[in-house]
């Protein structure tokens, strides 16, 4: 028998046990000052590719107004308890509202976060006579909320429609033995590749299979379609998405999420959706600054336009350069290198300490071994200045890595 202490202090897990060299530079690192392109990072002004501040939201003078505002009339606290108990209110319904109609659909849930929210919304819609098919690169609460399932699931390899039939086959089979359901679930952007779900194609399925399509939106809300309202709107499929899940993490520069889909399925998560039920309701200032948010996002496209005028200049000039960005078809820019976790770690110091560009490095376990991913988060407040500035930096430590400088010599950090 082994104490679990123990059991902890010998396994840290698979990025913990690299917790006493990273912390504080690679993993949990302090981003300082406003949120912008710009920010201090170990005391020296960085440019930043690695905030979600798509629509440059965070520091929008109204935004800060509004949540200023919101905070000084009703402070953290308001409203008290759960919603169903004692924290509902009319600003809560009123964001609801206005998020079903910018999304067209007939009900809206908030959420408290986005990660425990879907992971919830899912544990809820289906029992364990149901059958849940998922994409493999799913995100980690649609996964999380999987393995709650107790009864049958089947993944189907990343947007492989072809397969996705088989696994609909296998799921139509043990469906109609129980008289049960399928549900179906994918992505509409892909946090690490970019690449959209194959909604179209999925939603057209319908017609040979029986099933309710889910689909996890964070990154495609605001981002995605002639509105904003998402990659159901981009590939003009909004009517088949059964349950749309957004956050206000992403576009909205913000915290919490939803869900939208008819109202008999949003009536019944208010009344089955555990992590709603059993805990407090969103705070005030999140619901009034989320209104103004959606009111922006809303008044005009100005703040999309500017964010894709970065995103095409950033993604062209890649590709141009000679970089591997994938098939991303978003505003994630992932850029696709070969090295080692040492290579990796070496051109990621020197990205840092001599070209004052923060990204995020991706590795393995996240990735295979032997490969690295730069991404790259471009945002309404980047400047076409910073896109050119990156890309010769890029060039730069490309240039390096393929000479195997960072095989060889260590980039000290100040």
């Amino acid at each position: 028998m082994n104490d679990l202490f123990d059991k902890i202090a010998q396994n840290r897990g698979p990025l913990g046990m690299h917790a006493k060299d990273a912390h504080g530079y690679f993993m949990f690192p302090k981003l300082e000052g406003e949120i912008s392109n710009r920010m201090v990072f170990r005391g020296k002004e960085r440019l930043i590719w690695s905030l979600n501040n798509y629509l440059g939201l965070a520091n929008h003078p109204e935004v800060r107004e509004a949540d200023a505002q919101a905070a000084k009339d009703w402070g953290l606290a308001a409203p008290m308890g759960s919603r169903m108990m004692s924290g509902n209110t009319r600003l809560h319904e009123e964001l609801e509202a206005n998020l079903s109609n910018y999304l067209k659909k007939e009900d809206t849930i908030l959420l408290n976060f986005g990660y425990q929210g879907i992971l919830s919304a899912i544990d809820a819609l289906v029992d364990r006579h149901d059958v849940i098919v998922y994409d493999s690169e799913s995100h980690a609460c649609i996964i999380d909320g999987v393995r709650l399932h107790m009864g049958k699931r089947f993944v189907y390899p990343h947007n492989d429609i072809d397969n996705l039939k088989v696994q609909l086959v296998r799921a139509e089979k043990i469906a109609k033995a129980n008289n049960s359901g399928i549900l179906v679930i994918t992505e509409g952007v892909f946090g690490m590749s970019g690449n959209m779900g194959r909604l179209k194609e999925i939603v057209e399925l319908k017609n040979q299979f029986n099933f309710r399509l889910m689909v996890d939106d964070a990154h495609g809300f605001g981002t995605m379609g002639p509105t904003g309202a998402g990659a159901g709107e981009e590939q003009d499929v909004q009517d088949g998405i059964d349950i749309y899940f957004g956050t206000f993490a992403k576009a909205m520069a913000s915290i919490g999420a939803f869900i939208s889909s008819n109202e008999n399925v949003i009536e019944f998560l208010r009344y089955n959706m555990r992590s709603q039920i059993f805990a407090k309701s969103l705070p005030m200032p999140l619901v009034v600054g989320a209104l103004k948010r959606l009111e922006l996002i809303q008044k005009n496209t100005e703040l999309k336009d500017k964010l894709w005028t970065i995103v095409n200049a950033l993604q062209n000039g890649l590709v141009e350069a000679g970089f591997n960005i994938g098939s991303t078809e978003a505003c994630v820019t992932p850029v696709y290198l070969n090295g080692t976790i040492p290579e990796a770690t070496n051109l990621i110091l020197d990205l840092r300490e001599n070209f004052d560009i923060f990204c995020s490095g991706v590795v393995y376990p996240v990735v295979p071994k032997g490969i690295i991913i730069l991404r790259l988060i471009p945002t309404a407040v980047h400047t076409l200045k910073d896109v050119e500035e990156t890309i010769h930096a890029f060039r730069s430590i490309k240039g390096k890595l393929d000479s195997g400088v960072y095989r060889t010599e260590k980039i000290v950090t100040a």
